[in-house]
């Protein structure tokens, strides 16, 4: 044998062990390929049910939330004309609520000033002075204790 076919020899067996080992590794990847395989399978089989009834979920919360945005807007539009309705009242019934008992305070007061007035035997007073109506239709007021049995007259 020569120098030439002692070196093709040995390079084949090189090559022969190099690919048995290439062989060896890629039957370890295979097997590892194939426990993955199995791992995902398994874990898709374990995750498919939550999955959908993940989707369940996720669509019965979609139509909540559909549901209470619905009702939010229509909440906001009852009261937006709640408002509308309380602005427009509420100065009436204030004035309302408020002038009755105050005409009647009044009235209570005066006519306790008069009832003591005449315990005390003091003149009783006819007229409270002189009342300028003149923003009341062109009319003013006489002095009520006046000798004028007019009351109103026309100013000219």
């Amino acid at each position: 044998m020569s120098a030439g076919e002692l070196v093709l020899v040995v390079a084949a067996v090189l090559c022969s062990i190099g690919f048995a080992a290439l062989i060896v590794v890629l039957l370890r990847v295979l097997d590892t390929l194939r426990d993955v395989r199995r791992e995902v399978d398994q874990l898709r089989m374990e995750t498919t049910p939550l999955i959908r009834e993940l989707l369940e979920t996720t669509d019965e919360a979609r139509a909540t939330v559909d549901e209470a945005r619905a009702d939010l807007e229509r909440f906001d539009r009852v009261l937006g004309s709640a408002e509308a309705i309380g602005d427009a009242v509420g100065g009436r019934v204030a004035r309302t609520t408020f002038s009755s008992p105050m005409i009647k305070a009044a009235g209570l007061a005066r006519g306790t000033s008069r009832t003591i007035s005449r315990l005390r035997g003091a003149p009783r007073q006819t007229s409270i002075g002189p009342v300028d109506v003149s923003a009341i239709d062109g009319a003013e007021r006489l002095d009520v204790g006046s000798a004028d049995s007019s009351r109103w007259r026309k100013r000219a």
